[in-house]
């Protein structure tokens, strides 16, 4: 008896250890993967410079003058093609009248070298392709060809704890690389703000922003964008936009130069846990829809403020952001599988997806402050192009003038972003030097009425020039 409990207790013993084990990685290994993978990613990651004016004011004798100043700014980026297409933050090349990218040393420039200062890259001009406001990102266009570039990987596979790397050019400081873990694979900074990011304890700086925030398979899964800070510097707070959101835009910018958002026509909201008790819903998370556009692609197909939305083309929703987010990626005409519950019961119901009005602030990436302000109107404005024709719909005129951005002064409290003017006083303008002559041709207090054209509609706005 006593022999077979030993045995007994042998076995158990044996059955609990696992049959393998993994084999430990030495300190000496680890450092040695973080070389080869810097190595293989730090030629795509490049410095950029933007040089563009920015407005001042002056103050003599009671007489305000409007200066202009150089202003300089520098980040970073990352390639992500082999001909020269770059992605990079939109706050970084905002404003800028140049803007020019350095790349990272050749290796055939190093060769033979046996300083550890290494020689500059080439510096080439850039032009813009393309900037969306809305998630801070922009697409830059080098002329080059057989570049080292990197590949978008999977955001959405990221978990909390996961090693990352950060590359780029902190302070200006060219080819920096900084280590760090995923703190958080999902953070709202503000509880509607359609945007969410990954957070990371890995050091963000003041011209960092661009850069690439890199997994352990050397593959893009955020673009280094902002940080918290009291100080100004790194506190371990540092945001980047996730690669989902970022390859959508990229694909977006790199083909039209600007944002198609879906819709379908529904407001969603985050369900929570006070709201799930006052509406007595059946969970205390998730999507519902707040609001459904009458005569909409969402109302025609049968949906209804209310409903709980469970899942979009079979993906679950667990958030309003995780709704809106998944429609951006769907291309306009597609139609989307929405997955909802009404009353218990559990239906499904097709949708079309269509365009989604522009941020209107896609204008202001169109201006220069020393080309186009009317300081009469205290707007910035630019005469209707063919990519603006494709841009603003339901056009009644094939020319006019774009409200870009407006000050806060009086005399364009009339005009709002977006509106396309037409005529001033019965005369049309049918350029920006036309509207700017007719402007300019007013006497003070004289009204000028203007023709515009806002959401499809044509109406009159009446300002007095000072």
């Amino acid at each position: 008896m006593r022999a077979t409990i030993v045995l007994l207790l042998a076995l158990g013993h044996a059955f609990a250890q696992p049959s393998t084990k993994p084999a430990p990685v030495s300190l000496h290994e680890f450092s040695l993967s973080l070389e080869q993978l810097t190595a293989r990613v730090r030629p795509a990651v490049v410095q950029v410079f933007t040089t563009g004016l920015t407005p001042l004011t002056e103050e003599s004798e009671g007489t305000t003058t409007s200066l202009f100043a150089k202003q300089r700014a520098t980040g970073s980026g990352v390639i992500l093609s082999a001909d020269g297409y770059v992605l990079t933050n939109a706050h970084v090349i905002r404003g800028g009248r140049r803007i020019q990218v350095r790349l990272a040393p050749d290796s055939a420039q190093s060769e033979g070298r046996r300083s550890v200062v290494k020689p500059a890259g080439r510096t080439l001009e850039a032009k813009i392709v393309g900037a969306d406001r809305e998630t801070d990102l922009a697409v830059l266009k080098i002329e080059a060809a057989d570049l080292p570039f990197l590949q978008l990987g999977d955001s959405e596979a990221l978990r909390q704890g996961q090693l990352v790397i950060t590359f780029g050019n902190p302070r200006g400081l060219e080819s920096s690389v900084s280590m760090g873990v995923v703190s958080s694979v999902a953070r709202q900074i503000q509880s509607e703000d359609p945007m969410v990011y990954i957070q990371t304890d890995a050091p963000i700086n003041p011209g960092n922003s661009g850069g690439p925030l890199i997994d352990s398979e050397g593959k893009v899964i955020g673009i280094n964008t902002f940080i918290l800070s009291q100080s100004g510097g790194s506190e371990g707070l540092g945001f980047a936009v996730p690669a989902s959101i970022a390859n959508t835009v990229y694909t977006q910018l790199r083909k039209d130069g600007h944002m198609h958002r879906g819709q379908i026509g529904a407001y969603a909201q985050t369900i929570t846990a006070p709201m799930a008790a006052g509406m007595k819903l059946p969970q205390d998370w998730g999507v519902i829809l707040g609001d459904v556009e009458p005569q909409g692609p969402a109302d025609r197909a049968g949906l209804e403020p209310g409903d709980i939305v469970t899942s979009l083309n079979g993906k679950p929703m667990e958030n309003a952001r995780q709704f809106d987010v998944n429609l951006y990626g769907t291309l306009i005409g597609e139609n989307v599988t929405v997955e909802f519950l009404r009353e218990g019961q559990r239906r499904a119901v097709k949708v079309p997806v269509i365009e989604r009005d522009d941020d209107p602030m896609r204008f202001a990436d169109k201006v220069d402050p020393e080309k186009n302000m009317i300081q009469r109107l205290g707007i910035l404005a630019v005469g209707l192009t063919p990519e603006l024709t494709g841009i603003v719909s339901d056009l009644r005129h094939s020319y006019g003038v774009v409200v870009a951005m407006r000050s806060t002064d009086a005399a364009a409290n009339g005009l709002e972003i977006g509106d396309v003017i037409y005529s001033v006083n019965e005369t049309a303008v049918k350029t920006f030097e036309a509207l700017r002559s007719a402007v300019d041709g007013l006497k003070p207090r004289e009204p000028a009425v203007l023709q515009i054209q806002r959401g499809g509609k044509l109406r009159f706005v009446t300002i007095e020039i000072e």
